[in-house]
């Protein structure tokens, strides 16, 4: 990992000679290929822990392309995804930011909850995302045109929109777009099942239980329980913890700090492993 990548806390690329798993739940792995193909930038909306991210790793790998991941936040800026000069060993030199890097080498440039970044970085995406397909370098004076294979993708939740962090109907325009959910059923026991070594039969109450969860009404939660967190719990419980205290734990604990709302989701949980 190179010196920007130290300073910004961005990841370095990827090259997975594996495919991670991951179930399709639609037509979603079709839709991103036929984008990849035609040079479509995409956009992916879904809450959070619901599997964006794997999807994006698995068809990273599954299309032979580098994966350049960057989570947004709110002090990101255009330059941490182009680059900037740096100081090396007494000269000053160009280092590439991951948007950069994944032109320079036909990859996949993967922007984790766009919405937290600074509208300086949407601005430095536009010429990428339509006709032009080009990155202007203002400080180096290059204009990299985008190869075929180079795709930009961007991903938020939108149940955290507000008018402060929304994607101007302008950017949204300029993607085309897949929306996400937590899977079925039956899906998400697979998926758990799979990721954690903890059998289906195991599993099948734990989902039950996270679908009890999301669907209440009267309990004021910023996030409901993710597949993510599920799989967390599920691991826990496959080292032996028992799945009342795996669930307090990976179920409860994480999503809440009030102590009524708490109690609220552990006579749930007694109920299922009473």
């Amino acid at each position: 990992m190179d010196q920007f990548q130290r300073q910004e806390g961005l990841q370095a690329p990827s090259m997975l000679k594996e495919i991670p798993f991951y179930k399709p739940i639609g037509n979603e792995c079709a839709i991103f290929e036929a984008a990849y193909h035609q040079q479509l930038p995409l956009l992916i909306k879904g809450p959070t822990g619901c599997g964006k991210t794997r999807f994006i790793t698995h068809m990273a790998a599954r299309l032979g392309r580098s994966l350049h991941t960057v989570s947004c936040h709110d002090d990101l800026t255009a330059a941490d995804l182009t680059g900037r000069y740096l100081l090396k060993g007494g000269e000053t030199l160009w280092v590439d930011g991951p948007l950069t890097r994944a032109v320079r080498e036909r990859g996949i440039c993967y922007l984790d909850e766009i919405v937290e970044a600074r509208k300086d970085v949407t601005v430095v995406l536009h010429p990428l995302t339509d006709d032009r397909r080009i990155l202007p370098l203002e400080r180096t004076g290059e204009i990299l045109k985008a190869p075929d294979e180079f795709m930009l993708v961007v991903s938020y939740n939108p149940g955290y929109q507000n008018i402060l962090k929304s994607l101007k109907p302008s950017t949204r325009q300029r993607f085309v777009s897949i929306s996400f959910d937590f899977p079925p059923l039956e899906a998400e026991v697979e998926i758990v099942s799979r990721e954690s070594g903890l059998s289906a039969e195991q599993c099948r109450p734990l989902v039950n239980l996270a679908k009890r969860l999301r669907e209440l009404k009267e309990v004021d939660l910023e996030e409901v329980v993710s597949t993510r967190l599920l799989v967390y719990c599920a691991i826990l419980m496959k080292t032996g913890l028992d799945p009342y205290q795996a669930a307090e734990t990976a179920l409860v604990e994480p999503l809440c700090d009030d102590a009524d709302i708490k109690e609220g989701l552990l006579e749930l949980i007694r109920a299922t492993y009473g």
